[in-house]
């Protein structure tokens, strides 16, 4: 659990000020003015993100510089979250499309195929 692609994966946003340690063991906690201050110097608008539950399917923090975009309905078919999609138009305008997951009786189960032959 250490290195710039753990910190990246698996650090989160919080209404703290700097940075803390993460309850999940591994990555960061950051607050506004450390996303502020990356904004500012890598000259961005909005950080968008995903690899954190968010149960109405994105959430907007920091005055809209960053989005949690989460795209797994019902995940692990217990959590009972919708999802969404991030849309960008041309002008960088942002459209949030929501879903739910599909209902049980209509996901049917996927036909089982034989295995090809160069796995046997």
């Amino acid at each position: 659990h250490e290195g710039a692609m753990c910190d990246l994966m698996w650090s989160d946003p919080e209404e703290i000020t700097g940075w803390g340690l993460s309850p999940r063991g591994a990555g960061y906690l950051f607050g506004s003015d450390v996303v502020d201050a990356f904004c500012q110097q890598n000259k961005i608008e909005l950080i968008c993100r995903a690899h954190q539950l968010v149960m109405e399917g994105y959430k907007t923090m920091f005055n809209d510089t960053l989005v949690t975009v989460w795209s797994a309905p019902n995940y692990c078919y217990r959590c009972g979250n919708i999802a969404a999609v991030l849309e960008l138009d041309e002008k960088l305008g942002r459209n949030y499309k929501k879903f739910e997951a599909a209902p049980q009786e209509s996901r049917g189960i996927p036909a089982k195929k034989p295995a090809p032959d160069y796995f046997l």
